[in-house]
C-alpha cells in the first residue's frame, strides 16, 4: 500500500521554489501518495498570478500530484504587517484544512520559511498524531536579522522562542548544510533529530535550455565571468564593481556578467557608469531556458555573498546549478560553500566582500591553461551528480518518509 505523504509549503510550482513540483513528480515515480498543501500562487510580486482566482479550495493534478490550494493574503511588499498577513492567513487556512478536511496521511512533510508553516505542521502532528519531517532552507530568526527584514529586538526573540518550540515538536529536521547542523545542536536540537540533505537544481530547465546568449554577451576575446541570480543587500555585489575597476588597470580582458534582478540592480549601473568601466554586463532576469546557455557559455561562474556569519552556514542555491551546468566555480563565500568548492576540487576560493581578493582569484582562473579549467568543471559535474543530484537527495528524503510512516509518531 502506497505511502500518504503531505508536502505543506507555502511556496509551489508556478512559483520559484526549492522543492516544488519537481520534487513532488519525483516521490510519486517512488510510490509515494502525494498531496500537495499549498496557496494561491502570488510570489515574488504579491499579486495573484494569471489564471488564478483565490477561492475557498482549488485542486488539481500535475503529473500525478494532487495540489490543494487555499487561500491567502497575497503581499510580499516591503510592509512588515501584510507580510505577516501574508503568512498567518495560509497557516490559518492549512491549519483548518488540515484539522477538519484532509484525510489522515502517514507523514508531513513541511517546508519552511515562513516559520508559521512549522506552527501549523507542529499542531497538526499534536492535534492528529501525524509524524512531521521539517525542512528549514532558511535560519529563523538569523535571516530576519541579516537582511533587515526584521530589527525590533523582542519580535527577533518571540521568532527565536517559536523557533525553539518547533525544533522540539517535531518528528526530523533536515537541514541544506552541515553549518545549519552546528548550528541547531548548539541551540539545543538533538543530533540525531537533524539531517543534512544538500539542495538540488532544476535539472531539467538547465538540460533543455537555450542555446543562444544575449546579444550583449561578452565575445570570446573575454575571460568572462558570469553571476546569475538575485541581485539585493545579501549578494553585497559593489564589490564585483571593485574589483572591475582593479582589474581594468591590472587584466582588463577580465569581465564580469552580471544576470538577473534585484533592489540593487540600478545602484550597481550608476556605480559601473560613474567609474566609465566596460568590463561589466548586465543582462536582466531570463527564463531558466535561457539562464543554461548563459551558464554555459561562461568560462567561470560566481558566487558573491555578504561577509556575515549566517553566510557561513549556507550554501546559495545557485551553487548546484553552477556544478551541474559543469563549469569551474569563483566562490565568495566563507563556510560550508567554500569547504564545498574544495572537497569537490572544481574552483576557486575569494574572501567575500573583498576587492583585491577577487581580482586575485579570478586572475588565477584566467590564468590557468584550458586542461586544467576543464579538469575543474569535469570534477563539479561530477560531485553534482554524486552529492547534489535530484536523485540523490530525493532518494535520501525518501528514505526519513518511510521510517517515519512504518514507526508512525
Amino acid at each position: 500500500m502506497a505511502i500518504k505523504l503531505v508536502l505543506l509549503t507555502q511556496w509551489f510550482d508556478p512559483e520559484p521554489t526549492f522543492k516544488g513540483l519537481v520534487f513532488a513528480r519525483e516521490l510519486v515515480r517512488k510510490g509515494f501518495e502525494v498531496e500537495v498543501i499549498t496557496g494561491f500562487p502570488n510570489y515574488p510580486g504579491g499579486e495573484v498570478y494569471p489564471g488564478y482566482r483565490i477561492h475557498m479550495i482549488q485542486r488539481e493534478v500535475i503529473d500525478g500530484v494532487q495540489i490543494t490550494r487555499l487561500p491567502l493574503y497575497p503581499s510580499h511588499d516591503g510592509s512588515v504587517i501584510r507580510r505577516i498577513s501574508n503568512y498567518v492567513s495560509f497557516a490559518a487556512s492549512s491549519l483548518f484544512y488540515g484539522l477538519f478536511i484532509l484525510k489522515r496521511p502517514d507523514v508531513i512533510y513541511a517546508y519552511h520559511p515562513p516559520l508559521t508553516v512549522g506552527v501549523t505542521a507542529s499542531l497538526l502532528r499534536f492535534l492528529r498524531r501525524i509524524p512531521v519531517v521539517y525542512d528549514i532552507q532558511d535560519m529563523w530568526p538569523d535571516t530576519l536579522r541579516a537582511t533587515g527584514m526584521l530589527s525590533n529586538e523582542r519580535a527577533l526573540g518571540f521568532v527565536s522562542r517559536v523557533c525553539q518550540w518547533i525544533y522540539r515538536k517535531v518528528d526530523r529536521i533536515v537541514v541544506l548544510s552541515p553549518g545549519f547542523r552546528h548550528l541547531l545542536i548548539e541551540r539545543g536540537v538533538l543530533d540525531e533529530k537533524i539531517d543534512v540533505i544538500y539542495n538540488w537544481c532544476d535539472e531539467s530547465a538547465l538540460q533543455g535550455a537555450s542555446k543562444d546568449c544575449p546579444q550583449e554577451f561578452p565575445g570570446n576575446d573575454r575571460f568572462r565571468i558570469v553571476f546569475a541570480g538575485n541581485m539585493g543587500k545579501a549578494q553585497a555585489l559593489g564589490t564585483v564593481v571593485e574589483a572591475a575597476e582593479l582589474l581594468t588597470k591590472e587584466r582588463p580582458e577580465v569581465s564580469f556578467v552580471l544576470v538577473g534582478s534585484g533592489i540593487e540592480v540600478e545602484g550597481l549601473k550608476q556605480m559601473v557608469a560613474a567609474k566609465g568601466l566596460d568590463n561589466i554586463v548586465f543582462i536582466p532576469r531570463v527564463p531558466m531556458s535561457e539562464v543554461g546557455a548563459i551558464l554555459g557559455a561562461a568560462d567561470a561562474l560566481l558566487v558573491h555573498l555578504k561577509d556575515d556569519p549566517l553566510f557561513a552556514i549556507t550554501i546559495p542555491s545557485k551553487t548546484q546549478a553552477y556544478m551541474a551546468i559543469g563549469k569551474p566555480l569563483l566562490m565568495a563565500v566563507r563556510g560550508d560553500a567554500a569547504e564545498l568548492v574544495e572537497r569537490a576540487g572544481c574552483g576557486v576560493i575569494a574572501l567575500p566582500e573583498n576587492a583585491k581578493s577577487l581580482v586575485e582569484a579570478a586572475v588565477l582562473l584566467a590564468d590557468m591553461n584550458a586542461t586544467q579549467r576543464s579538469e575543474m568543471a569535469a570534477n563539479s559535474r561530477r560531485f553534482y551528480e554524486t552529492e547534489l543530484s535530484l536523485a540523490v537527495g530525493v532518494e535520501r528524503f525518501a528514505g526519513i518518509f518511510r521510517t517515519f510512516a512504518r514507526d508512525g509518531v
